[in-house]
């Protein structure tokens, strides 16, 4: 059994990979930019992990696994995948993601870097016992969750918690439940966006999310609300976020996931066109949010487990794309 782990992203996966499978495989790991050798081991996969597929990469003839270690396929052609191929993704960055989420709403409410920072200086800031040193906590507010899947199930989870309110805004109808206070579906979110206190965008970027989150969306959120995205930069509207932020129409944003991204001949390029860097009412994080020691131990378990299904001819779980011709 041939594995290739293609691309850095990929190659995070395959550290203690082997011990994981119940069967002995040679294990490969390919750079992003294939030549030479490392494009003859590819065309020889019986089973690649890695973020993207196209036209571009050797065409793989006997390659009965492509898996995403990670849960958007967005990069992979399916129309060039071979017709054999399963293509799997996988999750298991809810966890992490929700523990984002809530640190960074606690973070604004509950001041323990700044009250650190003045009481070493002998500033007693956040003092008890006086209304001006008062913080503030999330017990009671409310958050919004425009999408309801893995990672919005994981915050709502969280947020019940810690005594918080939970709307949601979801394709498919959702049901009020022990974790829902009140649900909205997407023809109805000019009634959603007014509803919360934080607003935490988790959709898939797809043709109908892209630019979801817009000026008018914007527009109707409370004044003090902060948006948070950890799904896709682009279901944001780049620039309706940097003007409602410059203009300070909402309270704030929290943003992991952005609209540009290093690559080839771009080592560090700003987050974004537009200057978001020079707003003092933006948290800007590098797409860190789901990236964790758990999240790799939970998707390499989903891979390896994926891989013995299918050598086997059983059938795999997180399936996008049955392969046809299935042994």
């Amino acid at each position: 059994m041939r594995i290739v782990f293609h691309g850095e992203n990929a190659a995070s996966f395959s550290n203690g990979f082997a011990e994981l499978l119940d069967a002995k495989a040679d294990i490969r790991v390919l750079p992003d930019v294939l030549s030479g050798a490392d494009r003859e081991a590819y065309a020889a996969a019986d089973v690649i992990v890695a973020t993207k597929f196209d036209a571009s990469l050797p065409v793989p003839p006997g390659l009965k696994l492509f898996h995403v270690p990670g849960a958007g396929y967005d990069a992979v052609d399916l129309a060039a995948l071979p017709p054999a191929t399963t293509l799997c993704n996988c999750f298991g960055h809810e966890q992490a993601i929700a523990e984002y989420v809530m640190s960074a709403l606690l973070a604004r409410n509950i001041p323990l870097s700044s009250a650190d920072t003045d009481l070493r200086k002998g500033q007693w800031t956040y003092w008890a016992g006086a209304p001006e040193r008062v913080h503030g906590e999330i017990a009671g507010t409310t958050i919004g969750l425009l999408g309801f899947g893995h990672i919005g199930k994981a915050i709502a989870a969280r947020a019940k918690a810690f005594e918080m309110k939970v709307v949601v805004a979801n394709r498919s109808k959702v049901a009020t439940s022990a974790l829902v206070d009140r649900a909205f579906t997407l023809d109805q979110l000019d009634e959603f966006w007014g509803s919360a206190d934080a607003i935490v965008v988790s959709v898939p970027f797809t043709d109908e999310t892209k630019g979801i989150v817009g000026t008018d969306a914007l527009a109707k959120m409370r004044p003090d609300a902060v948006i948070i995205n950890v799904g896709r930069g682009p279901t944001i509207d780049e620039a309706a976020l940097y003007e409602a932020l410059k203009q300070k129409t909402i309270g704030g944003a929290i943003i992991d996931t952005w609209y540009q991204y290093p690559g080839p001949g771009r080592a560090n390029p700003q987050p974004s066109a537009l200057p978001f860097h020079e707003l003092p009412n933006i948290v800007m994080t590098p797409h860190m949010s789901g990236w964790t020691t758990g999240t790799i131990r939970r998707r390499q378990q989903t891979i390896a487990d994926n891989v013995g299904r299918r050598l086997k001819g059983e059938a795999c779980i997180n399936v996008v794309r049955e392969g046809r011709n299935t042994p």
